[in-house]
């Protein structure tokens, strides 16, 4: 154990599953950390790149926590004094709905040097992969990402707002509040507006089903779709498969 380091939080955000799209900053951090504490939705491949570091699981699997936030906390501070560099490796970025800036917060009371490496967010890049863009011109000029479920368990007031305009609306942590939401966007009269819900997306264990406010529940249940999963509704979930068939345009005039 190295006594003599200077204490340091590092946190990284390791993007939404697919090891390739962490940023090639996080890999940096990652090679020099002394200590890397991570979550459950992390890809632990990642962790190959912290060959020197002690690795410790702090996530959240099937409603078990392994360590409750306090204690992550206080976990921080004393690998920091004892060891020196703690990267705090999280799922997609930090600062959306991760609890970064509460972690930095917290780091910071004890004068320990702090830094922040962004990670590509799931609620951008999951859609993409399954080719919805978020904006489209004539389809989207806007959208909003809200969290399913606040920290008082309930659903997020702003979904209220959101099912009113005419925005793209990706809803993390949200699927057992699925019927919920399918509730309030029916009461603004949008029954036919399109749903996409990817689950483990851009992992190999993804899936997927598409369907519109009126007949999603049956679409998920039919799939056995579950957390961990995205809901976008909006009407640039069609545009998937227009998007999805000049790419096989595409491949088809290449083989030819």
């Amino acid at each position: 154990m190295m006594m003599n380091k200077t204490p340091k939080l590092t946190v990284v955000g390791a993007g939404p599953g697919d090891p390739d799209l962490i940023t090639l900053k996080a890999i940096k951090a990652l090679k020099y950390a002394d200590v890397v504490l991570y979550d459950a939705l992390i890809n632990e491949v990642l962790l190959d790149y912290a060959s020197n570091a002690e690795k410790i699981f702090v996530g959240k699997r099937k409603g078990c926590y392994a360590y409750q936030q306090e204690q992550i906390n206080e976990l921080i501070v004393s690998r920091a004094k004892s060891h020196g560099h703690v990267v705090r490796l999280k799922g997609g970025d930090p600062f959306i709905f991760g609890r970064g800036a509460e972690e930095i917060d917290y780091v910071q009371q004890f004068d320990i040097e702090t830094e922040m490496v962004p990670g590509i967010s799931s609620s951008l890049a999951v859609p993409a992969y399954q080719g919805i863009p978020l904006t489209k011109r004539g389809a989207s000029e806007s959208f909003w990402v809200i969290t399913g479920t606040t920290k008082s368990h309930k659903l997020s007031q702003d979904v209220y707002q959101a099912a009113k305009s005419n925005a793209t609306v990706a809803i993390l942590m949200g699927m057992s509040k699925l019927s919920e939401i399918v509730s309030i966007f029916a009461a603004e009269n949008k029954q036919n507006v399109p749903v996409a819900i990817i689950q483990n997306g851009t992992t190999e264990n993804e899936q997927f089903g598409f369907g519109t406010i009126e007949n999603i529940e049956q679409v998920v249940a039919d799939k056995k779709l579950s957390s961990p999963a995205i809901i976008v509704i909006g009407e640039v979930v069609n545009q998937r498969v227009k998007l999805t068939s000049i790419c096989k345009e595409v491949q088809e005039e290449i083989v030819s």
